[in-house]
């Protein structure tokens, strides 16, 4: 096999301006979504109120993500993206000026937020599916672990900054930044000269090719069988719409301790990043490393739940991170491995009700469980959930189980 080094894609200028104008945007949009839960936290001091940011997230992506995906496959991706990201930023740019003017008010952060998801629901199918059209082939697994590794880094320094710009200079300075970082992306997005949509398969429009995308999901096991798991594993085990309650009433450390919290996944996901960048080429039995991947990421959320220190907290949540990006990276890259072009944004908009449905219908869950039970509560129960139907789903599907990626 020929050996890849882990920066190889890189060397693509198109794909590396494209992962840079990502990665600013990127942070920009973690350091929102802390800003966002500790602004509603702190209006409302009701963790109920932060299972409805989940709600707002979730409801456009289950009315929209389809159309989405459909989109992304009929339209030019680059173009869409570019109309997308303006939605997204005239969505941070309403918050900064509602915030600043002192008339912000959780009901309106709930709409903005909706608005946010339905942009959203056109712009993440897209960016899924053009990456496949900026890499060589040959470099596609590369590609996918240096885009889930950018991700992940911004993650680590996102919720960081905006801890510190929370502290220093109030929530409103975290969204004019976000409102600046996509500038950044579209500026990249504008640089991408070459064809984002290869396939000669004409998309029609319509219900039809809805459902084809459907059944192309619905007929492959691999895919199926890595959603279910993804949708339910991530709906027990997601616990970070509660981390403004564990900042302020569990660990006692305010704004600047909450931007480390929300970044202690990704310290843990960059380094599983880097790990897949060097060792891609000799991963094998990539079922059995994903349902093994998914159970450690459970446990550690146990960890993290049962935590009163805040180090011990930020290493569970680190390891948090770091079963995850074994795991979706394996994901990411059978998916997209084995989707023809013409499907891919169907296929990664079905896969987003999924994979972000998961997380946001979770954050309902873990939101109003807390309310009932206690922050910690919740997030044990979820954990061992997710170890529970991982287990389940393992056992079950032997298939799943023994895939080989090659195969």
């Amino acid at each position: 096999m020929t050996k890849i080094s882990p920066l190889q894609s890189l060397k693509v200028p198109t794909f590396r301006n494209f992962l840079a104008g990502s990665f600013i945007s990127e942070i920009g949009n973690q350091m929102q979504t802390v800003g966002v839960a500790w602004q509603v936290y702190e209006l409302t001091r009701n963790p109920a109120s932060l299972g409805l940011i989940g709600l707002a997230n979730f409801l456009p992506i289950l009315v929209f993500s389809l159309i989405g995906g459909l989109a992304a496959d009929k339209l030019n991706r680059r173009k869409l993206l570019l109309i997308s990201q303006s939605s997204l930023a005239i969505a941070a740019l309403t918050l900064f000026i509602l915030t600043i003017l002192h008339l912000i008010n959780p009901w309106m952060i709930y709409l903005i937020l909706v608005f946010h998801s339905t942009a959203s629901s056109f712009s993440l199918p897209a960016r899924q599916a053009v990456l496949p059209n900026l890499v060589p082939k040959h470099f596609l697994l590369n590609a996918v672990s240096l885009q889930s590794l950018q991700f992940q880094s911004a993650t680590l320094i996102g919720p960081a900054i905006g801890g510190f710009l929370i502290g220093g200079w109030g929530v409103q300075a975290v969204y004019l930044f976000n409102v600046v970082s996509f500038l950044f992306f579209i500026i990249s997005l504008l640089s991408i000269k070459i064809p984002v949509n290869t396939s000669n398969i004409e998309v029609e429009f319509n219900l039809d090719s809805i459902r084809h995308g459907l059944h192309f999901v619905l007929t492959t096991p691999i895919l199926y069988s890595t959603m279910i798991l993804d949708f339910l594993a991530t709906f027990f085990g997601t616990a970070t719409i509660l981390m403004p309650v564990f900042a302020q009433d569990i660990l006692h450390v305010g704004p600047q301790g909450l931007g480390f919290l929300y970044s202690a996944p990704a310290i843990g996901a960059v380094v599983a990043g880097i790990l897949i960048a060097f060792l891609h080429n000799h991963i094998r039995n990539q079922g059995k490393i994903i349902i093994l991947a998914v159970i450690f990421y459970g446990i550690s959320t146990i960890g993290f739940g049962l935590s009163k220190n805040f180090f011990i907290s930020i290493t569970f949540l680190a390891l948090v991170g770091f079963w995850d990006m074994i795991s979706a990276t394996i994901r990411n890259t059978i998916r997209q491995m084995i989707t023809p072009d013409h499907l891919r944004g169907r296929m990664s908009s079905i896969m987003r009700i999924f994979f972000q449905g998961g997380p946001q219908l979770g954050d309902i869950e873990a939101g109003f469980l807390a309310s009932l039970v206690g922050g910690p509560v919740s997030v044990v129960l979820g954990g061992m959930g997710t170890v529970l139907i991982t287990s389940v789903i393992a056992f079950l599907s032997p298939k799943f189980r023994n895939y080989r990626i090659n195969e």
